[in-house]
């Protein structure tokens, strides 16, 4: 027989859209926190990578989605595929919403929920699809981005337009305040737009696939630093790249007296007014500069040599330079 409370959660779960959500990354956590706080859904099952080796020493990780589900007692499931995954046999959905799952999702699992499954793509789509967008947007020296809402199909962040909203790239911001501002907006999109989805006020728009632009995943090559390059390209490469894969050097391109091959983490960068030669090395008032390409530079704030910890420009120049 069942208990008075499950009654009570059975007949108020009825009257809540019944919601899968797909995602893996800590932009995807601030998503999920904004529809578990949505008394209207009912998250019915998360959906996420499996964990993974993190860190030096390989320790396997749960990705952060499946930390926050774990705190509110969801359903969560890490398939490491979904070609072969039967999401029918599970139960009845309403919708599905993604946002930075990681994992591409067949038809049949796009077919499965009432109205579809939404993706939060953190671009003005068509431009930027991919898995890169904050990333490439701020290598390319954009001024504005945005969040779209799009009806997912089988195509890589092909699928019809729902609601856009548009934001200024300011010209000091990174990939974390990038990202952070992102999850902002879309909070306030998906808010905007599953209920008038749902009714059928919106109607999802067709992308121009002819104004389409692509972008791919980094890897830690991609952070070493051509020092022919310009000084706004560096810095550019430093707001995309950081904190991950990050950006570096190594101690034989820079023309100094450092340790041989030793290669050199930059975490904090900022454009400089200093004149200098490429890969030279300058110290002025304390400050370190590195030149670039076309006699320009960058100051130095943060930094890490290989078998040390972080340190400021300051003691970096104390403990490396000062005393060769």
């Amino acid at each position: 027989m069942i208990r008075l409370e499950e009654f009570i959660l059975l007949i108020n779960k009825m009257n809540k859209i019944s919601t899968i959500f797909f995602g893996t990354h800590d932009f995807a956590v601030k998503i999920l926190q904004s529809l578990i706080d949505n008394p209207q859904l009912s998250i019915d099952l998360v959906i996420t990578q499996p964990d993974k080796p993190s860190g030096r020493k390989k320790i396997i990780t749960p990705p952060p989605i499946k930390i926050l589900a774990e705190k509110y007692n969801l359903k969560i499931l890490q398939p490491t595929s979904l070609k072969t995954f039967a999401l029918k046999t599970l139960g009845t959905f309403d919708l599905g919403i993604c946002a930075q799952y990681g994992l591409l999702i067949p038809q049949h699992i796009l077919d499965t929920p009432k109205f579809g499954i939404l993706n939060v793509h953190t671009s003005l789509l068509p431009k930027y699809r991919g898995a890169s967008p904050i990333q490439s947007a701020l290598l390319n020296n954009e001024t504005k981005t945005g969040i779209t809402v799009m009806k997912m199909d089988k195509g890589l962040d092909t699928g019809p337009i729902i609601l856009q909203k548009s934001l200024p790239i300011e010209p000091d911001d990174t990939f974390l305040d990038l990202e952070q501002k992102l999850s902002q907006i879309a909070i306030l999109s998906l808010s905007e737009t599953i209920f008038p989805y749902i009714e059928g006020k919106l109607k999802p728009q067709t992308q121009d696939n002819a104004q389409a632009t692509f972008c791919r995943e980094f890897n830690r090559t991609d952070g070493k630093i051509n020092w022919f390059l310009s000084a706004q390209t560096i810095y550019n490469q430093y707001r995309g790249l950081t904190p991950w894969p990050g950006i570096w050097t190594m101690t034989d391109e820079l023309k100094s007296n450092l340790p041989k091959n030793k290669r050199i983490k930059l975490l904090k960068i900022k454009p400089s007014k200093q004149q200098l030669e490429n890969k030279k090395i300058k110290i002025e008032n304390n400050k370190l500069f590195i030149g670039c390409g076309n006699n320009e530079s960058i100051e130095i704030l943060e930094l890490q040599l290989e078998g040390n910890k972080p340190m400021s420009a300051q003691n970096f120049i104390n403990g490396f330079i000062k005393n060769k």
